[in-house]
């Protein structure tokens, strides 16, 4: 959720809209504290099924909206608000989990004695490690301009490290991934709404990419390979683009000829924070790349973002009170 109204937000406002881009600053304030804070009492009150979620192949890829969701915040708070601190703050706090769960919670996985099958343990939600790696990447960027504590070469340095990274762990998952949905069999259950982080997971690369090109004149390492980090970046825009007609028609295949109902579900926020992401990503290939003719293509998902934030949140808000409504009386 948390991903998503930031990602909105920073899509309105590259395309503007600095009011509404700061109003959903506000909101996502609220929503990230308020979160962390139900997400500290589960860990307190509630630690063997954490442990267990953190063990499960199918469930521990999505703790990577841990590092993603305040790398978010800290470019709303660096774009809109020009504030370094916050910034700053908030990429600790993402490089902290993205270390915790790259380098504990996937080893620990590998080491697991009895694996799930393919079809039972993979899905879309492990690419948010790739966004969760991507997201950092983008910060520190972003970072490097003003950067007091840390060389602006060095920010700019491990942002190319981990667009890298990211980039190789789209690739790795992205095969198996399309292995698993094109020769597996596919349930409408099976197809959950994460599988559109098979685009999110590639717009972001694409913003990252963006983001390393458009700071090349303040390293000379970006310089020499910019050639490699616009095509690159072109490749993963190209993919992107390609994924979103497959999802639509996979959706309609699900809800329309499968007959699932579409009701609200937590997991819906994967598909607002991807049509976010590629509106950001396409507003700056058109800035870096200079194509303007791409901008109704920005201007067209950016109001399709909007209208998929608008309805995820009033579902999760009819849900929040169909809930409240359904407790006995005591």
């Amino acid at each position: 959720m948390v991903m998503a109204t930031g990602i909105v937000s920073l899509a309105l406002n590259g395309a503007g809209y600095r009011v509404a881009a700061t109003l959903l600053l506000g909101l996502n304030v609220f929503l990230y504290g308020f979160l962390t804070a139900l997400l500290l009492i589960r860990s307190i009150r509630h630690r063997l099924g954490l442990f267990t979620d953190l063990t499960n192949h199918a469930l521990a890829p999505s703790f990577f909206t841990l590092v993603a969701a305040p790398c978010v915040l800290g470019c709303q708070f660096l774009v809109l608000l020009e504030s370094q601190a916050a910034g700053m703050a908030f990429w600790g706090i993402g490089s902290l989990f993205w270390f915790l769960l790259t380098y504990l919670m996937i080893p620990g996985l590998m080491e697991v004695g009895e694996k799930p099958k393919i079809e039972k343990g993979l899905n879309g939600a492990w690419l948010l490690t790739v966004v969760g790696t991507q997201s950092v990447s983008v910060l520190a960027s972003l970072l490097a301009p003003a950067a007091r504590m840390i060389s602006p070469e060095i920010l700019l340095f491990v942002s190319l490290l981990l667009w890298l990274v990211g980039s190789m762990l789209y690739l790795w998952l992205i095969a198996l991934i399309f292995h698993r949905i094109l020769f597996l069999p596919l349930s409408p259950e099976d197809l959950t709404p994460p599988y559109w982080i098979n685009m999110g997971a590639v717009a972001i690369s694409t913003l990252a990419g963006a983001t390393l090109i458009d700071a090349a004149d303040r390293m000379p390492l970006l310089l020499d390979l910019l050639p490699f980090l616009k095509g690159m970046t072109l490749l993963f825009w190209a993919t992107g683009t390609w994924w979103i007609p497959v999802l639509l028609a996979l959706g309609v295949w699900r809800h329309l000829i499968k007959r699932v109902p579409l009701t609200y579900e937590h997991g819906y926020w994967a598909v607002v924070f991807p049509l976010g992401m590629y509106t950001a990503c396409t507003q700056s290939l058109i800035r870096v790349f200079r194509l303007p003719f791409l901008s109704g293509i920005s201007g067209l998902f950016l109001w399709l973002a909007v209208l998929a934030w608008g309805v995820t949140f009033v579902g999760f808000l009819r849900s929040l009170a169909e809930r409240e409504c359904s407790r006995p009386v005591r």
